[in-house]
Formats: structure tokens, sequence, C-alpha cells
């Protein structure tokens, strides 16, 4: 596989499993590389978390960092970085996504650390939605933000046209 394009998916403290693995399958399908930042709510071996990813894990470049200071230390990633936040203070859309850049996503029950949004709080983006609502699903975050940041860049590497099959037909995968 080759990639012409790079985004950098970098999960802080996830908590559940599941997220991980589909978010995984997000990175499998955008070439996108994965990096985890401890403590883990899990596993990374845990069943529940290779079963979300199914069988895309061979293709998911992924990096477990023992702490935010570790991450950095070992990436460099201070300037290139987007914070994807309920409190920040811009959409998603308004951020101009740029080759390598890394995009941040906080544990599902408290969101990134403050100490990181404030420090980067001119990268802080948010995805709009009802005030009456927390959040959005973490995997579904992901998701939503890599796919705007790949859409800014035309889907570099991407496979862009599918094939229409007529009704009732069925593909048979082995």
């Amino acid at each position: 596989m080759v990639t012409l394009f790079m985004l950098n998916i970098v999960l802080v403290e996830p908590e559940i499993p599941m997220n991980t693995g589909n978010i995984a399958r997000t990175c499998a399908a955008t070439g996108s590389r994965l990096h985890l930042i401890r403590p883990l709510g899990f596993d990374i071996s845990d069943r529940a978390v290779k079963r979300a990813g199914l069988d895309y894990w061979h293709l998911v470049d992924l990096s477990v960092y023992d702490s935010l200071p570790d991450f950095f230390s070992r990436t460099g990633a201070e300037k290139n970085l987007w914070l994807a936040s309920t409190k920040a203070p811009r959409p998603y859309t308004e951020a101009k996504f740029e080759d390598g850049c890394y995009l941040f996503f906080g544990k599902e029950t408290a969101g990134l650390p403050e100490p990181l949004r404030t420090a980067h709080y001119d990268r802080c983006i948010r995805i709009p939605m009802f005030a009456e609502a927390r959040s959005l699903n973490l995997a579904n975050s992901v998701a939503v933000v890599v796919y705007e940041a790949l859409r800014q860049l035309d889907f570099p590497g991407l496979c862009q046209e599918g094939e229409m099959r007529p009704a009732g037909s069925r593909q048979v995968v082995l």
C-alpha cells in the first residue's frame, strides 16, 4: 500500500476498547497513523479492540506512548496539530489541515486535559452540535474530522470511485 498523505490520529487516554478498534479501522481505510497515549482503559490485545478493528490491524501503523511528554519528545508534534474538544472556540471546518498533521482526541469521559487545551488554544476545534448534547461518540468524532482533513487535501491516495452492482446481486468475499 502506497500512502501519499499521512494524518496522525492521537488518542489521549482512550477508555473504551471498541472505540479504539473502530478508530483503528478508520486509520486503516485512510492510511492514517494511530498514536495511543497511556494510560489506556484496556489492554491493547483486548478481544474487543481486535474485534472492532476487524481484519484491518495489519494495515494500521500503531504507536503507544507512556505519557503526553513522551509523545511530544518522540514525535515533535508541537506545531502541526489540531485538538478536538467540545470546549473549542471554532468549528473543525475552519481548520486548515496540512500533510502530516496530528489530530488529538481525548478520553471518552473527560476529553482532552485542560493544560493541553490551554497550551494550544488557537489550535482547538469542535464539531458543532446541539448544546444539550455533551458530545459525540469518540470514533464518530475521529471519522468526521479525519474525512474533513482528507477532503481539504482532495483525498490523496484514496480510491474515490466505487462500483455499482445491480440490485439484489451479492459479492462474495473469500
